[in-house]
């Protein structure tokens, strides 16, 4: 990071009132409660969700737990840089590397989970998170060298995510399976391939939009005529031979 401090998009439906609320609480929390407890809390329960979906086909009831980590999640993974901003703890280049290492786990014991547990084909899990380590990548690419922290798409961000996730997990106590036009086909096929489908086209026009940002703001030089005007890079010793060929004294000698 370049020491100055990106710009934070987050323009989801609920960014106002989630916002609103996070503040609430950080502000009642416990002062023996830091943003690292809420960051390991948050990590945590990605890793216990994923479990839940594994273990669930054995015992359906442990997706009630599924939910309730995804909640504990929201939890800690949306406070911990409230927390740290309300009490004036600003970590921003450790917070940033951290919270990214831990989603990049995080998801990938989610996705894990509901691929060993049977309510994901592998082949749709492995193309989401293809997907989503795109724009992840992206979306770090572009804080660096754009100076902007994309946190939601299209009026839709993490939190939005994790609802949808958890009334999918509702669903499937009732079937893990839904009928498209007369075909049986996973709940969460769809709605990965759906989701996927949806990370990849924001990788691209992100990356697009990017890129034109960064090539305006960077344009290549205007080639200069020959002999008009010496380019800085040329080596020294090259220099000094072509002052000297135009010198009409040293041409005489």
């Amino acid at each position: 990071m370049n020491g100055q401090r990106e710009v934070r998009i987050h323009t989801s439906v609920l960014a106002a009132v989630e916002k609103r609320c996070l503040i609430w609480m950080a502000h009642r929390l416990p002062a023996g409660i830091n943003s690292d407890h809420l960051t390991a809390l948050a990590a945590f329960a990605m890793l216990a969700a994923g479990l839940c979906y594994w273990l669930a086909p054995a015992s359906p009831a442990v997706l009630w737990g599924a939910v309730l980590m995804l909640c504990v999640n929201w939890f800690g993974d949306s406070l911990d840089g409230t927390l740290a901003r309300v009490r004036h703890h600003e970590r921003p280049r450790y917070g940033f590397y951290v919270d990214h290492v831990l989603d990049a786990v995080g998801i990938l014991f989610l996705i894990g989970g509901l691929v060993l547990g049977g309510f994901m084909s592998p082949m749709i899990g492995a193309a989401f998170l293809v997907a989503y380590y795109l724009l992840t990548n992206e979306i770090a690419l572009a804080t660096h060298t754009v100076g902007t922290f994309r946190i939601s798409y299209w009026k839709f961000g993490p939190t939005e995510l994790r609802i949808l996730l958890a009334a999918g997990t509702i669903q499937l106590l009732r079937s893990p399976d839904v009928s498209v036009f007369g075909v049986r086909l996973l709940l969460f096929d769809i709605g990965g391939a759906i989701a996927a489908a949806g990370l990849l086209a924001t990788f691209v026009i992100s990356a697009v939009r990017n890129t034109r940002t960064l090539y305006r703001a960077e344009p290549l030089p205007r080639t200069a005529k020959p002999g008009i005007e010496l380019r800085s890079d040329v080596a020294p010793g090259l220099q000094a031979r072509q002052a000297g060929s135009e010198d009409p004294a040293r041409a005489r000698a």
